[in-house]
């Protein structure tokens, strides 16, 4: 499936719903829509949402929803509509605003189809992002190259939105991992402050103590969202970096060593051959005959 993804954008733009909108259809595509500003109920089949200010949701191709404004305040929507694989007739759907009973059998072949409902990929209707400067971002970046149009827009657009699915997918992913929801804006702390920190020693004592939590408590939390505990985690973005070096760079062992805040040339070979099976000098040598 990953090998067909070549995004679609049908239509992508910031835009306000008045304060007497309603609108009920099924449509063909997927839309994504921000709720930049104001109140919403959302009812995507069965289920009703009390749509607020940060709220994303997600409407699937055959999915029948309805949009109602509330609070007697306008709804601001930065939203795109788009197809995840483009086809043939891709340029010549528009966007639906018609429920499925309203549609003509022409109309009613036009559905796309939905790989975002899994196994494999899946995504909610509602979606609460524990941040949204980086989706915001997206979105935005988005919106302003599809109505600029600039040389290679369609180029441009496809990365963007693949981008923005794949932020999507590990986001609600890694919420979906936790026992205990509320915790990922926290754990995408402490993993920056670990990749951050991924040229030097660090221990569990230091993290339990810089983000004032328990460290058994602390170890479990992170391994749920990342499946792995902090400390493996920073050892491999360490050992990560050591093979970035080795493939890239003529930096002596020591120096990598150095670099990385190993205590010796000899910790720095030990923890090597033990997560990669061979000395870091090995490794090199491997990649030095392998052909260009």
């Amino acid at each position: 499936m990953l090998e067909q993804l070549s995004p679609y954008i049908r239509v992508a733009m910031d835009s306000w719903l008045g304060t007497d909108t309603f609108i009920e259809r099924v449509i063909w595509d997927y839309e994504l829509l921000f709720l930049k500003e104001g109140k919403l109920e959302v009812t995507v089949e069965n289920n009703v949402y009390a749509g607020e200010a940060g709220d994303v949701f997600l409407f699937k191709p055959r999915q029948p929803h309805t949009i109602r404004v509330l609070g007697g305040q306008p709804a601001r929507q930065p939203h795109v509509h788009f197809d995840l694989t483009e086809s043939f007739d891709s340029p010549d759907i528009w966007v639906s605003f018609k429920t499925l009973e309203q549609m003509s059998p022409a109309e009613s072949n036009w559905f796309r189809p939905d790989l975002l409902s899994g196994p494999d990929w899946k995504l909610p209707s509602r979606i609460r992002l524990p941040g949204l400067l980086t989706f915001e971002e997206l979105l935005f970046a988005i919106i302003r190259e599809f109505e600029m149009k600039m040389p290679f827009h369609r180029i441009r657009l496809k990365g963007l939105m693949l981008e923005l699915l794949a932020f999507l997918l590990r986001e609600t992913q890694l919420e979906e991992n936790l026992r205990e929801p509320g915790h990922l804006a926290l754990l995408l702390e402490i993993q920056h402050y670990l990749n951050l920190h991924a040229g030097r020693e660090l221990i569990l004592d230091e993290l339990s103590e810089q983000f004032h939590m328990n460290k058994r408590y602390l170890i479990s939390l992170f391994k749920q969202a990342f499946q792995i505990t902090p400390m493996q985690y920073h050892q491999q973005m360490r050992l990560d970096r050591a093979k970035n070096l080795l493939r890239h760079s003529k930096m002596t062992m020591q120096q990598i060593a150095d670099s990385l805040g190993y205590p010796s040339i000899h910790g720095f070979s030990r923890a090597f051959k033990n997560k990669e099976g061979c000395s870091p000098s090995a490794y090199r040598a491997i990649l030095a005959d392998k052909p260009k």
